[in-house]
């Protein structure tokens, strides 16, 4: 039986995935339930409405939102529910993910987004950081995340090969 997912990883469009896998990779890795869906804050508004509206009621405890562009979705979630969103920018063609960021990064007082790097490492990194935000009440998620970080310390060589 799988269990109800914990993490909410959305994204404004399905091209958004080829960055957003990474934060599912990690989650996966770690044993943690997640879910993933297509919610664009401008083309779906009502499904973003729905989403982020619904996600504490149906056991969400985070909202991992990544956006190219004008990059609105994560700050959008995150006025519309009170769980911790991180937003991740995707990189984009025109701004190489700059524009993005600051999106994502300039949101006003009182609407809070954990904004992470542009692309693959920010997608990496809001995986881990909503884990460990699940792992302050979860000692055996906290273990994993301990052994991960351990893996990987140890796979950094001492001398270049």
């Amino acid at each position: 039986m799988a269990h109800a997912p914990l993490i909410g990883i959305i994204m404004g469009s399905t091209s958004d995935w080829e960055t957003m896998r990474h934060a599912a990779d990690i989650l996966d890795e770690l044993g943690v339930p997640h879910e993933t869906k297509v919610v664009s804050a401008h083309r779906t508004p009502q499904r973003l409405y729905d989403y982020a509206t619904s996600a504490a009621d149906r056991g969400l405890k985070v909202i991992i939102a990544g956006a190219g562009g004008a990059a609105h979705l994560p700050g959008m979630a995150a006025a519309m529910t009170h769980l911790p969103v991180l937003g991740v920018p995707v990189e984009s063609k025109t701004m190489k993910g700059l524009d993005s960021l600051y999106s994502i990064v300039q949101m006003p007082g009182g609407i809070p987004v954990g904004t992470l790097a542009i692309g693959k490492a920010g997608a990496k990194n809001a995986a881990l950081l909503a884990a460990a935000i699940l792992a302050t009440a979860d000692a055996a998620l906290t273990e994993k995340l301990i052994a991960w970080r351990t893996a990987q310390t140890d796979s950094v060589a001492e001398e270049p090969a």
